[in-house]
């Protein structure tokens, strides 16, 4: 199919078909560049641009001892990475049961159903993928003076934890972090300067 059929056939499809095969093959080339990023080792994380940076102090909250109660699965779902996974879902979703479900409204449910089944997959297979590559056999000690990368929001003042991820002999770890200074969004460079409890980092901005 040479480019000039290709856009016949396009323009040829109904105005909402071509929406779901606009959105399928947009996500697929973002999904696919996503894919090759993360396999050479530079997208590993969310961009400091994830939705997961919206100012959510409230999330984290203290119990009044200092410890905090660790919400960050929620906020964890908005990020560009299951945006892409959502939409890569709803357009896919829509082109292949668009031959099945004539009703718009219906397929549109559909779509959606898809795009969520989608996120779920993805988180369950990260999830996965971080286990076996964690050993457990590690010493949160060890942490000290390590340059690491915050994965969720850290608030700041210590009123509340996010999470970094730390390396121990190869294997990527999530813990949770406090910082002493302003908060810090996901994506930045941070140093560990203490472990408190023997469970909380304590970073710093370099």
């Amino acid at each position: 199919m040479n480019f000039e059929v290709f856009v016949d056939w396009y323009q040829g499809l109904p105005p909402y078909l071509r929406a779901y095969w606009t959105i399928a093959i947009a996500m697929s080339v973002v999904f696919a560049i996503q894919m090759t990023l993360t396999l050479i080792g530079l997208g590993d994380t969310d961009s400091a641009g994830d939705i997961g940076d919206m100012d959510a102090g409230g999330a984290d909250l203290g119990d009044g001892n200092g410890h905090t109660m660790d919400t960050g699965g929620a906020i964890q779902l908005f990020t560009i990475r299951n945006t892409i996974n959502f939409l890569l879902g709803v357009g896919w979703g829509g082109v292949c049961l668009s031959g099945v479900i004539e009703n718009r409204f219906l397929l549109a449910v559909a779509a959606f159903v898809c795009g969520c089944i989608m996120v779920c997959a993805f988180i369950l297979m990260y999830k996965q993928l971080m286990k076996l590559e964690g050993n457990g056999s590690y010493r949160i000690e060890e942490s000290v003076g390590q340059v690491c990368e915050v994965y969720l929001r850290i608030p700041g003042s210590r009123s509340g934890s996010g999470k970094v991820q730390v390396s121990f002999h190869g294997s990527v770890q999530e813990l949770p972090a406090q910082t002493e200074g302003d908060a810090i969004p996901s994506g930045t460079k941070v140093r560990v300067a203490k472990v408190v409890d023997k469970s909380l980092l304590i970073v710093e901005r370099l």
